[in-house]
């Protein structure tokens, strides 16, 4: 089925949605979570987080194969953005073959904790599928839901952040002002705010969702949705049966 102008925009724009940082977009910034939010001590506790500025990176180098194994092992680690991202991939065979309806069930799992412009996508997405197209996608959610969906992938994130809360550890010498946290990357070393870095709602699970649902309101600020005209969502049977 072909699409219109208006619908094509809509799919490029979850691609844009996978470039948002890590932190999200506001007016005010906040650089010094910013920060600590990019170091790879950080990262490496926060495989969703990570595996998706990897994915966002590699798409933008053209490398859309390699994009689409990092946005998949986001997803596997419950990040929505990562799983929306896969959903914009497949719909326009991006990386790889083109499967709309499986592309429907990557949307209809980044849409799972009732996101609102992840609900209006996944509508539009299904209503452009063909009968068929649309049997099959319930059958492809069953499964990616068995090992994406949010019962299975939070634990996993969970453990991550545990995990890393026991194990980050940092220089912390006295500076003006208070004290700072030295960290050393590939980058080099550099300070970054020990507050900041060990913030509850960084680490403890469930402050953590908390944030990642402050993260995807303001996601779907960013990029709008008061194009796209769908009706009421509609729950498609089987589909987490």
């Amino acid at each position: 089925m072909a699409m219109s102008r208006k619908g094509r925009g809509v799919w490029m724009l979850v691609a844009a949605l996978a470039a948002l940082p890590a932190w999200g977009q506001s007016s005010q910034p906040d650089l010094r979570a910013q920060d600590a939010q990019d170091t790879d001590a950080f990262l490496n506790r926060h495989p969703d987080l990570r595996y998706r500025k990897l994915g966002k990176e590699a798409q933008a180098r053209g490398r859309l194969e390699e994009a689409r194994r990092f946005y998949r092992l986001g997803a596997r680690h419950a990040d929505k953005l990562s799983q929306a991202a896969l959903a914009e991939m497949w719909w326009n065979g991006q990386g790889g073959g083109q499967d709309r309806a499986l592309a429907y069930a990557w949307m209809d799992l980044a849409a799972e904790r009732g996101t609102e412009f992840l609900l209006v996508l996944r509508e539009r997405y299904w209503a452009a599928l063909t009968p068929d197209e649309q049997t099959r996608a319930v059958q492809e959610g069953q499964a990616l839901y068995a090992e994406f969906g949010d019962t299975v992938a939070q634990p996993r994130l969970e453990r991550e952040l545990r995990r890393g809360l026991s194990e980050v550890t940092g220089s912390r010498t006295g500076s003006v002002g208070g004290m700072r946290m030295l960290v050393r990357d590939d980058r080099g070393q550099r300070y970054v705010e020990p507050d900041v870095f060990y913030r509850d709602e960084y680490w403890q699970p469930a402050q953590y969702w908390q944030w990642q649902a402050r993260q995807l309101e303001a996601a779907g600020r960013a990029i709008g949705t008061g194009s796209v005209e769908v009706g009421m969502p509609t729950t498609v049977p089987g589909l987490r049966d």
